[in-house]
């Protein structure tokens, strides 16, 4: 690590959050994680599920080897600036589907589901009626 650390933001950082560009925040520290994603042994995935947000505690749930640990530094491009970093993550809600004010396709089904059955029950009556022997 050098003397005089780069200090990056987290909007800096959470702009690298792809398989080919992959930075993480691990305990204050930025670490670029892009040449690991091919040997990591929980897969790319894990990795860049981390993305974009502070990955210490995911970092830490997983129990890293002392190996892991040590490896770290040669990823090591900087520190963050933890005024940058968010307190917590806004939620943005998922897309909803357009509001369908014409309830028509629907109802028909409901209908449907309801008189399909009572004519398959009907014709069934009306045939036994008819082929029953007296």
């Amino acid at each position: 690590m050098a003397s005089d650390r780069k200090v990056l933001t987290f909007e800096e950082v959470s702009q690298h959050n792809k398989t080919k560009d992959c930075w993480l925040i691990i305990s204050g520290k930025v670490y670029d994680v892009t040449p690991f994603m091919d040997d990591h042994p929980g897969g790319d995935e894990v990795l860049l599920s981390s993305t974009g947000k502070d990955a210490t505690n995911d970092f830490e749930d997983v129990g890293h080897s002392d190996t892991a640990r040590d490896m770290m530094d040669k990823y090591f491009i900087g520190e963050i600036d933890s005024s940058s970093v968010p307190a917590t993550r806004t939620y943005v809600a998922p897309q909803q589907p357009a509001y369908n004010q014409d309830k028509t396709p629907e109802f028909i089904i409901k209908i449907l589901q309801f008189l399909v059955p009572i004519l398959i029950l009907g014709l069934a009556l009306v045939v036994r009626h008819y082929t029953k022997k007296d």
